[in-house]
């Protein structure tokens, strides 16, 4: 390579960039970023009656509200939030176990959904019991802490009174 390619390379990594941008700063319009995807997400995807899902959404133009609708809420506005739209709904008391779509209803037309599966409200288990661990209830559950309250005084009370006996010489006769 001369002289007169090194100039060349220098000054099209110099001045390309500037001319790249020059229709922009003359105000010609230019094409865009693609815009946001649309989608919806559900959070958490499984719950049961009577808890919040979250939901994230987005439309193309997220600086308006859109509405999400499922059987499972009814219809919700989601407001723009941090470049998205967000809501936070209940889904209802009375809505049987079952997989609900969830739809996006964007300004301009757009949908999107995804899926939400409500479960059957399950009661926890009470664990087994198995001694005096945190299970331990009823009449010795309540004995514990007098009880060893008590053990400690009386070996407190026998130690106290061994140490003012006097002590006898091994082969001394007791008077």
């Amino acid at each position: 390579m001369h002289r007169g390619g090194v100039a060349l390379a220098i000054a099209t990594v110099v001045v390309g960039p500037l001319l790249a941008a020059a229709p922009a700063l003359a105000g010609a319009p230019q094409p865009g970023p693609p815009g946001p995807n649309v989608f919806v997400e559900v959070s958490p995807s499984t719950v049961e009656p009577g808890f919040l899902v979250g939901i994230r959404a987005s439309c193309r133009n997220n600086s308006v509200p859109a509405t999400v609708v499922s059987d499972a809420f009814g219809r919700v506005q989601v407001q723009p939030q941090g470049g998205t739209l967000t809501a936070a709904p209940m889904v209802r008391e009375r809505t049987r176990p079952g997989n609900y779509r969830i739809k996006l209803e964007c300004r301009d037309g757009e949908t999107a959904s995804t899926m939400l599966q409500v479960v059957k409200a399950v009661q926890p288990s009470r664990g087994p019991a198995t001694g005096f661990g945190g299970g331990a209830g009823g009449f010795t559950g309540g004995l514990l802490l007098p009880g060893g309250l008590a053990l400690t005084v009386t070996g407190i009370v026998l130690a106290v009174r061994a140490a003012r006996r006097p002590r006898t010489a091994r082969g001394a006769a007791r008077r």
